[in-house]
């Protein structure tokens, strides 16, 4: 099989395509910068890897490549948990918006079209709730990132005229080591960590592993198709997490983090963390997706025993 990846360097695609390679797939990856994509899959050690470079959001040769391709997993995007200024904000939505149109457009122009584009999403698609149940036929939010989310998807919604199976996956936070939870790990490493703002917003997660098992079965399977929440069945207040996680690292989680020392650090960008929702993989239970890691504890135990 021959998949092209978009996002292939970053926390979750680096996990991917190692997984993929083990599995023996033929690979083209479309980076800003090759030179960092080289140290991070060195040529021994990915011989049936192809190194493109490409910034996705502009429309140019790199698109040629998806010809002949199996399959395609999008990927990219600016990373959100950041300050948002209007420029970082035109930034988050550029990434998804226009790099997912021109990979659609590639997949259109395709002379031999892949079978599927996996395309990623988010949770932030559903709006924030302390009380609320969301799961893949929820209506959308109205905030900036389900606004994001929305266009995000109507972009990728359009492979499907050209006759190519798609499948949505709404990621949670994905948690391995890396990402947000590594951003967490310090403070409880020196004896400070706690709820971060009121511990009752909703924390629906998802361990890596999983999330890039479920990605493959997008891949290989003829039935993912449509829009799939990628987030354990077993979604936690923001203070059960602290506990949890507390209780894995044998160290206290009473020190709450104010709410306003996120809002200093990030801006409007803290309502990643300070504000959630309760996210239920509905479809991705009932189409049969197994999961290693459905409760918490396992989880945060197993990415800590890799520390």
């Amino acid at each position: 099989m021959k998949i092209a990846i978009t996002g292939a360097t970053g926390f979750v695609g680096s996990k991917l395509v190692k997984k993929l390679s083990d599995r023996g797939e033929e690979m083209i990856i479309f980076v800003r910068d090759p030179e960092k994509a080289k140290r991070i899959f060195p040529p021994t050690a990915f011989p049936k890897l192809t190194i493109v470079r490409a910034d996705v959001k502009v429309a140019g040769e790199w698109q040629q490549n998806i010809s002949s391709c199996d399959a395609v997993v999008n990927l990219a995007g600016e990373p959100i948990a950041e300050r948002w200024t209007a420029e970082h904000k035109q930034n988050i939505i550029d990434s998804r918006q226009l790099g997912t149109r021109n990979l659609v457009a590639a997949i259109q122009a395709a002379e031999i079209k892949p079978k599927v584009l996996v395309s990623a999403s988010a949770v932030g698609y559903y709006g924030t709730s302390e009380t609320a149940v969301f799961e893949e036929n929820s209506p959308p939010g109205k905030d900036f990132l389900a606004e994001v989310c929305q266009t995000w998807e109507t972009e990728a919604l359009l492979v499907k005229t050209a006759g190519v199976r798609l499948a949505i996956l709404r990621l949670g936070i994905v948690l391995g080591d890396g990402g947000a939870l590594g951003k967490m790990l310090a403070p409880f490493k020196m004896f400070a960590g706690g709820p971060i703002g009121t511990g009752r917003q909703w924390f629906s997660w998802i361990h890596c592993d999983d999330l890039v098992n479920l990605i493959i079965a997008a891949i290989d399977r003829p039935e993912f198709d449509g829009t799939f929440n990628a987030t354990s069945p077993q979604p936690v207040r923001m203070s059960e997490f602290c506990r949890t996680l507390g209780d894995v690292l044998n160290r206290p989680s009473w020190l709450p983090v104010p709410s306003f020392v996120l809002e200093v650090m990030l801006g409007d960008g803290a309502i990643v963390v300070l504000e959630g929702q309760q996210v239920l993989p509905q479809q991705t239970v009932l189409i049969g997706f197994k999961y290693e890691y459905d409760s918490l504890k396992t989880a945060l135990k197993q990415i800590m025993s890799q520390l």
